[in-house]
């Protein structure tokens, strides 16, 4: 009894015709009836009562598939394991400005990872995943954006947004007392540009439209002082110092979060590929993305079925 003979019982108790299964498997279809045969004999029992117009499954047969496709799912969950022992495939991933600090350590078990050089948009890398110029990205992606690219998509991070402002108060600052810029440059802000903009519409925010690359780096420090009302942050500028003359103040009613996927492609088959994904996205949890006077877009694969809503303005 072998492995590829179970795999063809299956393939027939599904189809119940031979020449259908046949096609299925990529086999001829005398030598599907003589492994068919030759396992019949091996177990002691006949499986299928056949003739020249049907096929069905004897009452034995019906009785021992169930644990022939137990037996097949283990078979496969044995050879992915191995496959991810070996960690003797090379996987290539890409990203925006964030990735996890432990990202190596937890998947140089599974895989050889190689972290793609060039830096590019969230958009970007999400096509260029799709197209297969990346097997992974680190990136932010909506609903329509995974669909229209054939991907999938599990939560890796999550930046809570602040405000920068000037003077020396860092006391919490309502959504819809800040400001949130739009950059003209839509090649290079896409992603941020929509974000902001639901921010805005949604809480009450003040967008604010800009043509000089501000979003981030000393444009956006000018734009702060010259603002009059703190300036909402985006994560490409989470983590860099401020000038002294700026603070961080938090922003609240609601708490505006920005999350990072990663994201595959939905035809992905290769085991190191999801292997990586399990190594980097299993244990993440919610990151308190679903706790009270939490917002995300509308159109975020993380925000709560319930739908959800800000709080009123």
């Amino acid at each position: 009894m072998e492995l590829r003979q179970l795999r063809y019982f299956v393939a027939v108790a599904e189809e119940l015709h031979f020449g259908r299964a046949a096609e299925r498997l990529l086999i001829a279809g005398p030598s599907l009836s003589q492994q068919i045969k030759a396992l019949e004999r091996d177990l002691g029992v006949r499986l299928f009562d056949r003739d020249r117009r049907s096929v069905s499954l004897t009452p034995a047969g019906s009785a021992l598939l169930p644990y022939t496709r137990a037996l097949l799912q283990r078979a496969d969950d044995l050879e992915r394991c191995a496959r991810r022992l070996s960690g003797s495939q090379s996987v290539r991933l890409g990203y925006v400005n964030w990735l996890p600090p432990d990202l190596t350590a937890r998947a140089s078990s599974v895989a050889r990872l190689h972290v793609d050089a060039w830096i590019a948009p969230s958009h970007t890398q999400a096509a260029r995943v799709a197209d297969g110029s990346l097997d992974l990205a680190v990136c932010w992606v909506r609903n329509e954006d995974l669909k229209r690219h054939g991907l999938r998509a599990r939560l890796l991070g999550a930046d809570r947004l602040y405000a920068v402002s000037t003077g020396g108060d860092t006391a919490d600052v309502r959504a819809e007392d800040t400001t949130v810029l739009l950059d003209d440059d839509t090649t290079s802000w896409s992603s941020w540009n929509a974000y902001a903009e639901e921010a805005a519409e949604r809480t009450g925010a003040r967008a604010v439209r800009i043509s000089d690359g501000g979003i981030t780096g000393p444009a956006f420090f000018d734009h702060v002082r010259s603002s009059g009302r703190p300036v909402v942050n985006s994560p490409k500028g989470q983590n860099g110092p401020l000038p002294p003359d700026l603070v961080r103040r938090p922003v609240t009613a609601p708490e505006l979060r920005w999350t990072w996927s990663l994201v595959w492609r939905r035809s992905e088959e290769r085991a190191a590929v999801l292997a990586v994904v399990d190594a980097l996205c299993d244990g993440v949890g919610d990151l308190g993305l679903h706790g009270p006077g939490v917002w995300l877009p509308a159109d975020d694969p993380y925000r709560q079925p319930d739908g959800r809503r800000e709080p009123a303005r």
